[in-house]
């Protein structure tokens, strides 16, 4: 199995992390459209166009399979995607929304969706929720955490700041959905925010739980073959997927 994963940045190396724990895949090519993040403050056209370049890009490896590691892309453009490429296509979304029915016993339940503003804005995840009877649902468009990830600040004053900024006054939640790649990073932190008591949904572990249900994988590789792409700055982004996914070298 040949694996394609796109992100608008860096954030869907959080996914990869995941795909590598359960040997999927015999190769993993990751797109990152890191000259143009962020998408979570951009127009739906303007995302659209985007992805589908990233499928043309595609395109060039003979894939088996893309999954769309970004949140704003999967609301936003994920039907475009699927029309335009020579593969199946899975987006974040529909794997988040799965695994939050799948830790919920009652839904009746509080959810947390924090995200990009895009994601907030297309409503993806509370139409799907919505759709299987769950009402107790809270947005909270909360994109400064992204740049704050990037930053490598995962604790501390600055990151407490701001999260007390957007859920100071948030009921709560039995769960939260993590709904952008980077937040998994911060996930100890936003854990304690909530005092510890609530369930986090991780897009990463999310799309391993669905490809392990809607996919039969024969064989497990445990040293996949592993490329990077970015259209600024490669470098830089071999650099932090060495350093997030705990590789020596690429």
């Amino acid at each position: 199995m040949k694996l394609g994963v796109f992100d608008s940045g860096i954030g869907g190396l959080t996914v990869v992390k995941s795909l590598l724990s359960h040997n999927l895949f015999s190769e993993i090519i990751y797109y990152g459209d890191t000259a143009r993040v962020p998408y979570g403050i951009k127009d739906k056209n303007t995302i659209i166009r985007y992805a589908i370049e990233a499928v043309e890009f595609f395109k060039n490896f003979d894939l088996d399979l893309i999954i769309v590691a970004c949140n704003t892309v999967s609301a936003h453009a994920l039907n475009e995607m699927r029309e335009t490429a020579n593969c199946p296509v899975i987006g974040v979304v529909d794997a988040g929304v799965q695994a939050t029915v799948n830790a919920l016993s009652s839904k009746d339940a509080n959810i947390l969706i924090m995200a990009t503003k895009a994601t907030i804005k297309s409503h993806a995840y509370e139409s799907e929720l919505n759709a299987r009877g769950y009402n107790n649902l809270t947005s909270v468009a909360s994109g400064l955490l992204v740049p704050i990830v990037e930053e490598e600040i995962y604790s501390g004053e600055v990151l407490e700041s701001t999260l007390r900024h957007y859920f100071k006054d948030v009921v709560h939640p039995d769960a939260i959905i993590l709904g952008c790649t980077h937040f998994p990073l911060i996930s100890h932190a936003i854990s304690e925010f909530f005092h510890d008591n609530t369930t986090l949904i991780h897009s990463g572990d999310a799309i391993v739980e669905l490809l392990e249900r809607e996919f039969v994988f024969k064989e497990r590789y445990p040293e996949p073959n592993l490329k990077f792409f970015a259209s600024e700055n490669p470098e830089s982004l071999r650099n932090i997927a060495k350093k997030w996914l705990g590789l020596e070298s690429l």
